[in-house]
């Protein structure tokens, strides 16, 4: 009998043993990544076509939204204004109303709600994109979340649209000389066209879907865009010569409606935030990146690529300086400091 009760126990023992090493009691398991995410669609729109920056930055977005969340947390992307047929202001009033959840929008759109999220347009405020990127995070986006606040928008983020170069057919532009007299194509705005009225050039208002129609019949001498856009539209196939320049950049905002936001739970509100930061961070590398190639493949196939000096960009800078005074003294102290301009920074060569 003492056998038998030692045979029950040590039988025991053995199994308890056994459930020890094995992972002994019970174990949690594991969430499901994203479980503890409320579900959520939201809808964001744009003016971008399907392969615009705007358009990918924000498809990365809703990807990196997704996993974390385990897909409780939907971000659907309609680009071209397709919510808004087409309208861009009517697509920027459906985001600021709530009729949409979110948008993107280029600086210069946005600024129909205020004229000082276009500040970072003022000519040469950046010589690179690597600054853009700098003062933005450091300050400038903590200025945009200021002011898009007032017209019920949180702040995202901000991704590159294009530093602006200048293409032409009728020769090479090195000089103010060379400028002078040209047909230029160029987005509406004040910006745009006092810059190469100041420069001796001629602005002509000209819509994108025309420009290409335009400068393969001669009906204008030149254009400026960034490469990613021209590329897109293969406009070095209708010119000869490009000056690099960097004379302006230009971003996209995005952002969601405040109210919308504000229903959202704190988790899902950090969500958005963060993976925004992370998804305009992809982008911004992703163009950077692609403009390299652009550039290469354009001299490849025979544009004469002409990069200014400091020394030759002197007498740019000279003649839209008045231009840059009115500019500055229209957005204001407070949009001027936010972006820095003028404010000595380091050299970064890039």
């Amino acid at each position: 009998m003492r056998h038998g009760f030692a045979g029950i126990f040590l039988s025991l023992f053995l199994l308890c043993m056994a459930f020890l090493l094995g992972g002994c009691g019970k174990q949690e398991e594991p969430k499901a990544a994203g479980k503890e995410y409320e579900k959520v669609r939201l809808v964001m729109t744009m003016n971008g076509t399907d392969i615009g920056i705007e358009t990918l930055t924000a498809r990365r977005f809703s990807e990196l939204v997704a996993e974390e969340s385990g897909g409780n947390v939907r971000i659907e992307v309609y680009p071209n204004d397709e919510l808004a047929g087409g309208n861009t202001n009517e697509g920027v009033r459906q985001v600021t109303e709530g009729a949409v959840d979110m948008g993107a929008y280029v600086s210069g759109t946005m600024s129909l709600l205020d004229a000082r999220l276009e500040v970072a347009t003022i000519p040469w405020t950046f010589s690179s994109y690597r600054e853009a990127r700098k003062v933005i995070d450091e300050t400038g986006g903590a200025y945009y979340e200021k002011i898009l606040a007032k017209h019920g928008l949180v702040y995202l983020g901000s991704t590159h649209n294009a530093m602006r170069q200048f293409t032409s057919n009728r020769n090479p532009m090195r000089t103010l000389e060379d400028i002078r007299g040209m047909r230029i194509r160029v987005l509406g705005g004040e910006v745009y066209r006092s810059f190469f009225s100041a420069l001796g050039a001629e602005p002509v208002l000209l819509g994108w879907s025309e420009l290409a129609i335009a400068l393969r019949h001669g009906v204008i001498d030149g254009q400026e865009n960034g490469f990613f856009l021209m590329n897109s539209a293969h406009l070095n196939e209708y010119q000869k010569y490009m000056t690099v320049w960097n004379y302006l950049y230009e971003n996209y905002l995005f952002v969601i409606n405040r109210k919308v936001f504000e229903q959202l739970d704190t988790k899902t509100q950090i969500l958005l935030r963060t993976k925004m930061r992370e998804a305009c961070e992809w982008s911004r590398d992703y163009l950077e990146n692609q403009e390299k190639m652009i550039r290469a493949d354009f001299a490849a196939k025979g544009l004469e690529i002409i990069e200014l000096t400091p020394e030759e960009l002197a007498p740019f800078k000279e003649r839209v300086a008045p231009l840059r005074e009115k500019l500055k003294a229209k957005y204001g102290e407070e949009a001027c400091k936010a972006f820095q301009i003028d404010e000595k920074r380091e050299e970064d060569g890039s």
